[in-house]
């Protein structure tokens, strides 16, 4: 059987916590930045764990990993 593969998207998007979660960056921080608030900007800047719904497709897709 071959190995499974990373999805080489994923394994640039997501990264693991120590204790196993997985993190994620916010979208909406790339651009038209000027009409957003500082706060708003700030905010988006954090990385936070993705949710439990999407945990499992993010894991498959880290599979190789």
């Amino acid at each position: 059987m071959p190995k499974m593969k990373t999805n080489s998207g994923a394994k640039k998007r997501y990264d693991l916590t120590g204790t196993g979660k997985i993190k994620r960056k916010h979208a909406y921080k790339s651009h038209i930045l000027t009409k957003k608030t500082t706060k708003r900007k700030r905010n988006l800047g954090y990385s936070t764990v993705i949710a439990s719904s999407d945990e499992k497709n993010a894991r498959l897709l880290l599979a190789g990993n």
